[in-house]
């Protein structure tokens, strides 16, 4: 009781700090937390070497078709010749999703502690940054140093300086996470210390987030979305929606759990719905309203190779209206037929190849209760509680899987199982029904 209390007065006297470098190293670490102290160690050399690279693919699932614009990119920043992991990094960082909050829960910890998982099988140093202390990747058994510090800018830029981690996975902390990915390469800090984003590039989660950019990349690729205008502005919103028509939905850009989205049925709701979205994201999409039709969603793993398979697909109980953590979700879908299966599978593949995901991905449709007419709602590039849910369901380690492809890992070039019931290889298939 007396170590925990001067631990505990410890932290809480180092949180009052206003600024983050001027904590001491190894702040809130596991082995502080278990010794009562905060060692300090002596500054790291830390240099970014050159090393030959290697391309290579297979054909296995590939359709000669679709071309995948940043495969090779991706692998060519960060292969090694003959290592033993593709992806050469010895120390990375994972980025929790912080405190528990409306739309943004348990589902983080379990994609998390997934990827520290890998990360330990793979041999690779992981140093976490998550403040909730009640989660189960801060347990010490899964990560080499956790940090009890908030996930901002500052504070992570902090940890970087001190552990000089090679790379950094954003994908497995939710919105939180992302958002903070995106910001700290825009001010250009992981160029600047040399920390290479795993899995997923900045690019590509940019524009899966970014409504406008979202919506021109389907758009080359002849993939339908609903009539919309990215606006940042309350007259800009009004402007559009004079063209689109009402009833429309209004959707924020990086946001999660539906924070500032809903529907307007006239000028003086859009108006009202538009102030309250601008307040929470800088930019907001004017979208044509689906409201009734069915809302259906892929799980999608893709690797660097460009290898592609679907691993779950869900439909909602409710139809387009019902945000989806609020509704009852099937797996398999229940009410499809086996076209308008395949065709929003096949879909699914070409937004994922198309946009240069590297790891899992959610794909969200809009699919017309009476017809083939479908529109695409967003695609996640990252974990989402879908991803969680589809995991469960089928037994498939999506976070596993997508921490062990943003190593640099090829599962379609090995035998060996991602599970003790499947290999990550193969497509699951339900005999059974999931609630």
């Amino acid at each position: 009781m007396a170590l925990a209390n001067r631990f505990a007065y410890r932290s809480s006297s180092l949180l009052r700090q206003c600024k983050a470098p001027v904590l001491p190293a190894r702040a809130f670490t596991t082995r502080a937390s278990i010794n009562g102290l905060v060692h300090r160690q002596p500054a790291q050399v830390w240099k970014n070497s050159k090393y030959a690279r290697l391309f290579s693919s297979s054909t296995l699932l590939r359709d000669q078709s679709q071309t995948a614009p940043s495969a090779e990119a991706y692998l060519n920043s960060g292969v090694v010749k003959g290592a033993a992991n593709p992806v050469n990094v010895k120390k990375v960082l994972v980025i929790g999703s912080g405190g528990l909050s409306i739309g943004q829960a348990g589902e983080f910890d379990y994609s998390g502690s997934q990827a520290l998982k890998a990360l330990k099988e793979a041999g690779v140093a992981s140093v976490l940054i998550n403040p909730n202390i009640a989660t189960i990747q801060t347990a010490h058994v899964l990560s080499d140093e956790v940090y009890y510090l908030p996930v901002t800018p500052e504070y992570v830029t902090y940890v970087i300086e001190r552990e000089r981690p090679d790379g950094i996975f954003l994908t497995f902390g939710g919105q939180t996470a992302l958002n903070l990915g995106v910001q700290m390469e825009r001010m250009g800090i992981f160029e600047r210390y040399g920390v290479k984003v795993l899995g997923t590039s900045i690019k590509t989660l940019e524009t899966s987030e970014d409504r406008d950019l979202f919506a021109k990349a389907l758009g080359e690729i002849n993939i339908p979305i609903a009539q919309s205008v990215a606006v940042s502005t309350v007259d800009e919103a009004l402007e559009a929606a004079k063209g689109i028509g009402y009833p429309i939905i209004v959707r924020a850009a990086y946001a999660l759990g539906g924070l500032g989205s809903g529907f307007a049925n006239n000028e003086e709701e859009l108006r009202n719905m538009a102030s309250r979205s601008l307040t929470l994201s800088p930019q907001i999409l004017v979208e044509k309203s689906l409201k009734g039709w069915k809302e259906v969603e892929y799980e999608v793993v893709r690797d660097a190779s460009n290898n592609c398979i679907t691993v779950c697909n869900m439909e909602n109980f409710d139809p387009l209206g019902i945000h989806t953590g609020d509704s009852i979700v099937v797996a398999p879908s229940q009410t499809l037929s086996d076209e308008e299966y395949h065709m929003l599978r096949s879909a699914a593949i070409k937004i994922v190849r198309h946009l240069g995901v590297v790891g899992e991905c959610n794909v969200q449709y809009a699919l017309q209760p009476d017809g083939l007419d479908y529109r695409v709602i967003e695609v996640n590039a990252r974990l989402s509680r879908s991803s969680a849910l589809a995991s469960k369901a089928t037994g498939y380690p999506l976070a596993y899987t997508a921490a062990k492809i943003g190593l640099g890992h090829n599962p379609s070039r090995t035998s060996k199982r991602c599970h003790q019931d499947y290999y990550c290889k193969l497509r699951a298939f339900l005999d059974y029904i999931v609630f």
